[in-house]
């Protein structure tokens, strides 16, 4: 068997923060590492990695791909042209603007059902936004509208993923093509401001969504290839990057041995564990420490043993980091290397920023 594990945000982005590294026993994982042969690209977001992993170029239509994982909405993809349009507050720290996703002020799906009629109500004229769940919405884009596809070729905008609590210089590129999208979004700000759903937030002291975050235009293309026999993940985007490819998808499992008790033994499988994401975008170093720990008992002590016994033949670690895009990958005989010995997490760290690895 052959895994892919993908795990977004796997080492904290401050090397010298001895709080959180402090103490961090992870000792399965720092076996992994050691003795697994690792390279390393210049840093990009776990959507640019979820494409590499199914063969797709950088600017793949990351909206058309999530709305097809997506496992409640009715809506078809079709061969519209889509957006992300995600709910976000946005707000000045210290001279910066700092955006929040809604993982982090919390929106109920009434209320984001309520805004996004309001949206359609009064800017119907550029298309249609449908609400998949409370955090994740999408604009259909309207067919001879103000927005055509050569206006959101090469749209130029993170994902919500890359950007989440941390400050961001603009919302959208500044050039001639995306000038009706900056209309549009300056038409959603005011109206979202001035929305009763918000109004009521601010005055039960909850933040309001007063802007979105719109990113991964483009058309679902005909037809992608993948060399998975099984996607194991919550996340739409993986989802939908299956289903495209024809890969049958599965629920992410609690630990390995679910995964093992499934999966048969001579096939490929992506598995994408989110846990670290959220705690490292809002820089929570306790819970990236009791998340890890977590990671630790359920994946990767499991795995360190499947790989040194033979059940897995081959471990693809990746990690979309502030250092880099790393990936390590090991085989049963690398196991057993014992003369390469584990560091800590910390040293892995530090040796990272300072490029020596």
């Amino acid at each position: 068997m052959q895994l892919t594990l993908l795990v977004p945000e796997l080492i904290w982005p401050e090397p010298d923060d001895s709080d959180t590294f402090g103490g961090l026993a992870c000792p399965a994982l720092n076996t992994l590492l050691a003795r697994s042969r690792l390279t390393r690209r210049p840093p990009q977001s776990l959507e640019a990695t979820l494409s590499d992993a199914f063969g797709l170029p950088e600017g793949a239509p990351y909206a058309a791909f999530r709305l097809l994982g997506e496992a409640n909405t009715p809506v078809e993809v079709g061969a519209s042209c889509w957006l992300c349009s995600d709910p976000v507050h946005l707000r000045f720290h210290q001279e910066r603007l700092i955006l929040a996703d809604s993982g982090s002020f919390g929106i109920a799906l009434d209320e984001a059902q309520a805004l996004a009629e309001a949206l359609n109500t009064h800017l119907a004229d550029l298309g249609r936004f449908h609400v998949a769940t409370a955090e994740r919405w999408y604009l259909q884009v309207a067919v001879n509208g103000a927005l055509d596809a050569s206006s959101l070729a090469n749209f130029d905008v993170p994902p919500l993923s890359a950007v989440a609590g941390r400050s961001i210089e603009r919302l959208l590129p500044e050039t001639a093509k995306t000038k009706e999208l900056r209309k549009l979004l300056n038409e959603a700000q005011m109206l979202l401001h001035a929305h009763a759903i918000n109004q009521k937030r601010q005055n039960t002291g909850r933040l309001p969504i007063n802007s979105l975050w719109l990113w991964g235009a483009g058309t679902l293309p005909e037809r992608s290839e993948s060399g998975f026999d099984g996607v194991w993940s919550t996340n739409p985007l993986a989802l939908g990057l299956a289903r495209a490819a024809g890969v049958p998808t599965h629920p992410l499992p609690l630990d390995l041995s679910v995964l093992l008790e499934h999966a048969a033994p001579e096939t490929s499988h992506l598995i994408v564990l989110e846990d670290l994401l959220g705690a490292v975008q809002y820089e929570n170093g306790d819970a990236y420490r009791t998340t890890l720990t977590s990671l630790e008992s359920r994946w990767f002590a499991p795995l360190r043993s499947a790989l040194a016994t033979g059940k897995i033949r081959q471990l693809r670690l990746e990690a979309s980091t502030a250092y880099a895009a790393l990936a390590w990958e090991s085989r049963r005989s690398d196991q057993w290397k014992l003369w390469r010995r584990p560091q800590t997490l910390v040293t892995v760290a530090q040796n990272l920023a300072k490029g020596n690895i």
